[in-house]
């Protein structure tokens, strides 16, 4: 009787593993059917995504925050992930396929086609180019908000066209508030820097990543190295930024979020300058963090930046 009882309890707790099991995997099939399974090639674009797609989308980015997405070895789970992707954005201008071209070679191996599954969110942007190769074009352009909101729009296009006409609708809407939101903190941003003087709106940070900002909201960049696969910190890179100090009245330097500071802290000795905030470039901070998503990312930059060509009480 006893065995009896010990066998039933068994029989009972594995069927009910089982149901568990069967009911959880249901309800994690039914939570992600119908969604596009979308693929980015950083948090930017992961966010712009997420902002757009909403419930309809099943995003993963491929280089997580922080990392710096110019030079980048994909993962077996990247590979994964990839290859089962209705749809892959990459920033394009020449930000993941410089180098060493890592995203070329992952959409290779994942059996993916331009124009069908992978898309440059910066198809509708016109490019600024590096001063260093006049060939190359430089891939910041979501630096400037204008261009985010090309990147949304593109975005928008491609995921309205994978998707059926309910959720198009709903994708649809959820990017006209969005913009909207975007056109205003480019509003604010244009009129926002008219009360620094001119020889104190120099923006010196590592890598020349802004050039889309500066030229949007009437600023100048000086930097040590004009791109993260560039040679960083040389002799020649910081005699370079160091004259360009000299000759204006600037009040502050910047690090980004996503490189090393030493750089940055070497001319900060040299120039008895502070460096006043972090700002954000190639990654977004990570989530839960001020920085967290692009347009937060922006307010953020805008808003330190501003501050510290004023030389404003330095950012704690």
């Amino acid at each position: 009787m006893k065995k009896l009882v010990l066998v039933c309890v068994a029989l009972a707790v594995v069927v009910g593993g089982v149901f568990w099991f069967v009911n959880g995997r249901s309800a994690q099939t039914s939570k992600h059917e119908g969604q596009l399974k979308v693929v980015t090639t950083n948090s930017i674009l992961e966010d712009m995504v997420e902002q757009v797609g909403g419930d309809d989308v099943k995003v993963y980015s491929i280089v997580k925050r922080g990392t710096d997405p110019h030079e980048y070895d994909p993962t077996t789970k990247d590979i994964r992930e990839t290859t089962d992707a209705d749809v892959i954005f990459h920033n394009g201008l020449n930000l993941e396929t410089g180098g060493s071209g890592w995203f070329k070679k992952l959409i290779k191996t994942a059996n993916k086609q331009n124009d069908e599954e992978v898309f440059a969110a910066s198809k509708h942007v016109k490019p600024l180019h590096l001063t260093t190769n006049k060939n190359e074009e430089d891939p910041h352009a979501w630096l400037d908000a204008q261009n985010g909101i090309k990147y949304v729009e593109m975005i928008t296009e491609v995921l309205k066209d994978k998707s059926n006409d309910k959720a198009a609708k709903r994708i649809q809407a959820r990017a006209d508030k969005y913009i909207d939101k975007l056109e205003t903190l480019d509003q604010e941003a244009k009129s926002k820097f008219n009360d620094v003087p001119e020889k104190q709106r120099l923006l010196v940070t590592s890598e020349g990543a802004f050039k889309y900002f500066s030229k949007a909201y009437g600023i100048t960049p000086a930097y040590i190295w004009e791109i993260n696969t560039e040679s960083q910190g040389t002799p020649e890179q910081m005699r370079a930024v160091l004259s360009k100090i000299h000759r204006s009245d600037v009040k502050s330097l910047f690090v980004e979020s996503s490189v090393s500071p030493k750089s940055m802290e070497k001319v900060s000795k040299e120039t008895n300058l502070p460096i006043y905030s972090k700002i954000y470039t190639d990654s977004l901070a990570p989530k839960g963090k001020d920085g967290d998503t692009y347009y937060d990312m922006m307010k953020w930059n805008i808003d330190h930046i501003h501050a510290g060509m004023k030389g404003e009480k330095q950012a704690k």
